[in-house]
């Protein structure tokens, strides 16, 4: 088993999700500089720029891209693709997360994502969406274990000496977790991320955590070495300290937080108390956060993509539904929505 940087993480592991339109590079970059390294000014975020020291227990212990279509990287097209894979030092350990059904491209892209100087490699088996199921990938991939464990198997093969882990659910249509996740275990993986639901449900109904503990017996039984596959839940996490329970209740080796970091690039700094952080100094970090959009990712997404932050961002507080309702209806560059923000405070 390749394991890489994951058995040099301390337990419990705490990663942040990797969400399509989200988790993009500019917004990495903000939850580094104001999770791992407490608001310092990290350059460019290479290694030449880095503070010597991280905070103490700072930050997400490994991040992961947006995932990105194996076959879209094989492809004519894969320039436009390879915009979801920009990634800085700040962000180590970085995981690529690929998605797809095509044996051949799975190994080609593992070679790719090793060229490019990731951490490590993620392979998305829970993703519900329809395009992505017609295509034979994400969720669909639970029907048929035995592509995906080829699948697995041929990532691996192009990986290298990068680990490469999976994401998924707990099932289909139904928990199928006795027969799904031993179908994982048996091409050794370095982690499994279970999302605690099954495909048919969603988000629709709270996540079931007790299903992660039956996935850390079902691991334990199937293999208790020493570099047995780590198992991490993912559903429902609120903060760290909603994490740190979840953990305790379960047994798992780790959490993975995706909705909880909308609006909060401090989740994952333990010295920092998000309820008291001045309401200014949130509004100018989302100013930041847009203005890094607007530098990095303008020219290949939409602008629109950041007002989804903007509801996350500018919530909880007089006058915030005002705000918000400008910022979605005016604001069109980073300008606007400092100007905005100036406003709004005037």
């Amino acid at each position: 088993m390749q394991t890489g940087f994951w058995k040099k993480l301390k337990k419990p592991i705490f990663a942040l999700a990797p969400m399509a339109n989200v988790t993009d590079a500019a917004f990495r970059f903000i939850i580094a500089k104001y999770s791992k390294y407490g608001g310092l000014d990290i350059g460019d975020g290479s290694k030449e720029n880095l503070p010597a020291r991280s905070l103490s227990g700072g930050g997400p212990d490994v991040m992961f891209t947006e995932f990105v279509a194996c076959d879209g990287l094989m492809s004519p097209g894969k320039d436009k693709l390879l915009v979801d894979f920009m990634h800085t030092d700040a962000e180590r350990p970085i995981v690529a997360q690929i998605f797809g059904s095509k044996l051949e491209n799975f190994y080609k892209t593992a070679l790719l994502i090793q060229e490019l100087g990731f951490d490590g490699i993620d392979i998305n088996m829970g993703c519900p969406d329809r395009n992505v199921e017609k295509q034979g990938a994400g969720a669909y991939l639970m029907k048929n274990p035995e592509l995906a464990q080829e699948i697995i198997r041929e990532t691996k093969r192009g990986a290298g000496k990068l680990p490469v882990s999976i994401k998924t659910r707990i099932g289909y249509n139904k928990n199928t977790l006795n027969e799904w996740l031993p179908a994982l275990l048996e091409t050794e993986p370095a982690a499994i991320i279970l999302h605690a639901r099954t495909r048919k449900e969603m988000s629709l109904v709270p996540a079931r955590w007790e299903v992660i503990a039956d996935a850390v017996r079902i691991r334990d039984k199937y293999d208790n070495s020493a570099d047995k596959t780590l198992i991490l839940g993912n559903g429902d996490v609120i903060d760290l300290a909603d994490a740190e329970e979840k953990i305790k209740v379960t047994g798992a080796d780790g959490v993975m937080i995706g909705r909880g970091i909308f609006g909060n690039p401090w989740l994952f700094n333990r010295s920092v108390d998000y309820a008291n952080i001045p309401l200014v100094e949130k509004l100018r970090v989302m100013v930041e956060h847009t203005y890094l959009f607007e530098k990095l990712l303008v020219e290949h997404k939409s602008f629109d993509i950041m007002k989804k932050h903007y509801k996350a961002y500018v919530n909880g507080f007089d006058g915030a539904k005002e705000l918000r309702v400008k910022l979605m209806e005016w604001a069109k560059t980073a300008s606007d929505v400092e100007r905005i923000v100036v406003d709004f405070f005037a």
